[in-house]
């Protein structure tokens, strides 16, 4: 096999271009489910995932207040978010965004560089 077919197997693999919308939604009651929430996206299309955030990891898994929903169509995603937005979902006022990616220079911000930098100096120092 050539390079040439070699680097086309490897383009049939990558995701298309614009791939799901992933979708911040705050200010949730600690009881919402993740099925309930997955009810409310459905309205405006297909819902590839649902993840409500929780401190699992602590121990309680006690809710966050908030999550994610993935869904495949952006327009779909769009239509969610203007509709959703502002919505009362059990007693509380819901805030539903285009969530961010994640930033590869997330490490260079200002303040987690500032402490690390300080912390990285205060254990030379104290080492030394």
């Amino acid at each position: 096999m050539g390079a040439g077919a070699q680097q086309q197997a490897k383009k049939v693999l990558l995701p298309p271009k614009g791939g799901n919308m992933n979708i911040y939604v705050g200010n949730l009651s600690l009881g919402v489910t993740d099925e309930e929430l997955q009810r409310e996206f459905m309205a405006f299309g297909e819902v590839v995932s649902v993840t409500i955030m929780n401190n699992k990891h602590i121990g309680s898994g006690q809710s966050r207040g908030y999550g994610f929903v993935e869904m495949p169509s952006k327009s779909e995603g769009h239509a969610a978010i203007t509709a959703l937005n502002g919505k009362s979902l059990r007693d509380r006022t819901i805030d539903v965004i285009r969530a961010r990616s994640l930033s590869k220079n997330r490490d260079k911000s200002s303040y987690g560089n500032e402490r690390d930098s300080w912390f990285n100096s205060r254990v030379r120092q104290i080492g030394e």
